[in-house]
């Protein structure tokens, strides 16, 4: 009589008592603050509450046309560019306004000024910049010419003799320019010497048009170094003159490769676009062969290069590049081209021998998951970057190997699906760029060769020494204001887990994968802004997720559930649990019986909306052992030590 009198004394005290052969649940507090909306997602004449374009949804559009010049002497580009804008705005725009990125690269420049003085991954040249001459700016066919511009660090400002006209006005904006490649390109650009010369890569190298949306109006963030990119989408045709014996590949498709090929590599070239196995257009034996591989033998040539619909385009050139390639597969029946350039230094089968496999298997995971990729080539180029994105082209690290080369490959061909097919602005969410391409990379190691490289994006709980420490920060803080040691945290790998939690553990693969599919291909070539996704993610995956939003992309707690004991009550168990941390989560459980069968069941996450803690009454004729919250460990719970009964002591590591 006294053992009961203690359990009903225990039970009563967690909110448990008898009535009638049922319980009742304890109300202890509301906890409204944490399930309500945390910000205005409201639909707008121009996006949706849905998550979708409104019916009232524009963006300007930016169409180029560029002619440059290497000179490999002077390690100077000299070019001319002709941008054809078109304001679909609802407003006549007297100016635009452009980015002039290599005016990062001085000593007065604001990137330079808030570097710190140890420097970062974001040091840079100085003695660098852009040289504008002619400009010319005028809106139609026959407007007046106007030369009026004024440049500030990296943005220019364009002035019009007249107000481009809304809603499908169209004016051109042509300049030269030219600059010095720098060395140290911020790490996402630049040139390095090799043994058989110097491999040029270029990015930012071209005055581009800044981003005018119903959100911000102008975006005119400077570029300092973390913050990436932000721009509207066009075509592009440019043409790129180097020394005859340099190879050149860029953004895009090339189009005129009977000019720029001998009979040989034209026959290579072509053979590579039919077979799934890596084929040499240049071997690492055939470096410095021109007779073999180029039409010329002195003076320079001229590659041209096309893409449609796209932000933007980069390109690489050398003379010391080995060239490989081999076929894409995508799910439509349509066949592109994967390659790769590199030097010897870079040769080997667990190196940059397997780039162009990488690549292919890729894009091809990519393009059959969720969203086909839709450019005429997947390049990936060696240089001295450790690794940048870029419309169809990255820039990856020449000492990488192996795993690490497979790692940089997939992540910065997986940005072509974030940012560059949907197209979220890097310089103030790079969450949504990052975060969100981390993720996909996860699906793709698994995938790739039967798992021939690991990935640890699901043992979430190496992680915990990070949520716990004083000097974490959130998601949302901008990327040039964030501390540079946190920017692969909060960027990177918080929101990628976030993601992973979504899919694994609160939605379930299908409800995910249906939502976001319709993300990308709602917002492909488009600018969506957080709220759109957050939107589009609750009406397609059917779930009011604003608790998750708000506690782990906008805020700065921690996930921590705890197992507070397991009673006998009325013939069957009381599994009473607590919400410790500031996260609410539903509640994944795994039971154990005594004849060690075991049974999972889940918990809605709206048991958290009453209080913190939670009495679930649990039938069966069985007799339960044990209980394990999260047994799959998905949640990087912070504490370990509460989340199962008996308690079991886990390592964080």
């Amino acid at each position: 009589m006294k053992r009961k009198l203690i359990l009903s004394l225990l039970l009563a005290g967690m909110g448990i008592t008898e009535m009638s052969q049922s319980y009742a649940q304890e109300v202890k507090e509301n906890n409204q603050s944490v399930f309500g909306e945390f910000m205005d997602r409201r639909g707008t004449y121009s996006r949706t509450a849905s998550g979708k374009p409104g019916v009232g949804y524009w963006q300007n559009e930016a169409d180029y046309s560029i002619k440059a010049t290497l000179d490999d002497e002077a390690h100077t580009l000299t070019g001319q560019i002709t941008m054809t804008y078109t304001n679909n705005s609802p407003e006549a725009l007297d100016f635009i306004w452009m980015q002039l990125e290599q005016n990062r690269f001085t000593e007065e420049s604001r990137g330079t000024l808030t570097t710190p003085i140890q420097g970062n991954r974001y040091n840079g040249d100085t003695d660098g910049g852009f040289d504008i001459t002619n400009l010319e700016a005028k809106v139609g066919s026959k407007g007046d010419v106007s030369n009026k511009h004024i440049i500030n660090d990296t943005r220019m400002q364009v002035w019009f003799a007249e107000p481009i006209p809304a809603k499908g006005g169209e004016a051109t904006v042509s300049m030269n320019f030219s600059f010095k490649v720098p060395v140290e390109g911020m790490d996402r650009m630049g040139r390095l010497d090799v043994e058989d010369g110097t491999i040029y890569a270029f990015a930012q190298w071209y005055p581009k048009a800044a981003v005018f949306d119903e959100i911000e109006g102008w975006n005119v963030e400077p570029y300092l170094g973390a913050g990436e990119f932000y721009l509207e989408y066009g075509d592009f045709e440019y043409e790129i003159t180097v020394p005859y014996d340099h190879i050149v590949v860029g953004s895009g498709e090339l189009l005129n490769p009977k000019e720029v090929l001998s009979k040989e590599l034209l026959d290579r070239y072509e053979k590579a676009q039919e077979s799934d196995e890596t084929v040499y257009l240049v071997s690492p034996e055939e470096i410095g062969n021109t007779e073999l591989t180029r039409p010329k033998q002195e003076g320079t040539v001229t590659w041209r290069f096309a893409i449609e619909n796209s932000r933007d385009i980069a390109f690489a050139s050398s003379k010391s590049f080995i060239w490989d390639a081999a076929k894409i597969n995508l799910p439509s029946g349509k066949k592109i081209l994967a390659q790769s350039v590199y030097p010897k230094e870079s040769d080997g089968v667990e190196a940059w021998t397997r780039s162009t496999e990488y690549s292919k298997a890729s894009i091809e995971h990519y393009s059959e998951t969720w969203f086909e990729f839709p450019y005429a080539t997947a390049t990936n180029v060696a240089a001295d970057i450790g690794g940048m994105e870029y419309p169809g082209l990255n820039f990856c690290s020449y000492n990488s190997k192996g795993r690490g080369l497979w790692g940089v490959t997939d992540h910065e061909f997986g940005h072509n699906w974030f940012p560059m097919i949907v197209g979220s602005n890097e310089r103030r969410y790079a969450w949504m760029d990052e975060g969100f391409n981390t993720f996909i990379n996860h699906y793709s190691t698994l995938a790739f060769n039967d798992g021939e490289y690991p990935s640890r994006l699901d043992q979430t709980r190496r992680s915990v020494n990070y949520f716990t420490s004083e000097t974490r920060e959130g998601i949302d803080t901008y990327p040039d204001v964030v501390n540079v040691s946190n920017l692969g945290m909060i960027a990177y790998n918080k929101p990628a887990i976030g993601l992973l939690m979504l899919r694994e553990y609160i939605l379930g693969p299908e409800r995910f994968d249906n939502a976001f599919k319709s993300y990308i291909k709602t917002w492909a070539y488009k600018h969506p802004q957080p709220s759109d996704f957050f939107n589009h993610m609750e009406n397609v995956g059917g779930e009011n997720l604003s608790w998750f939003w708000q506690g782990w992309f906008y805020g700065n707690g921690n996930i921590d559930l705890a197992v507070n004991g397991v009673f006998p009550y009325a013939g069957n168990y009381v599994l009473s649990i607590s919400n410790k941390g500031e996260i609410p989560m539903p509640v994944v459980y795994e039971l154990t019986y005594d004849d060690n069968s075991t049974e999972r069941f889940t918990l809605p996450v709206e048991i958290w909306q009453r209080g913190d803690t939670w009495n679930h009454l649990i039938k069966t004729d069985k007799k339960i052992t044990g209980v394990v919250l999260d047994p799959d460990k998905i949640l990087p719970d912070v504490n370990l030590g509460n989340d199962s009964w008996p308690q079991v002591i886990y390592d964080n590591n």
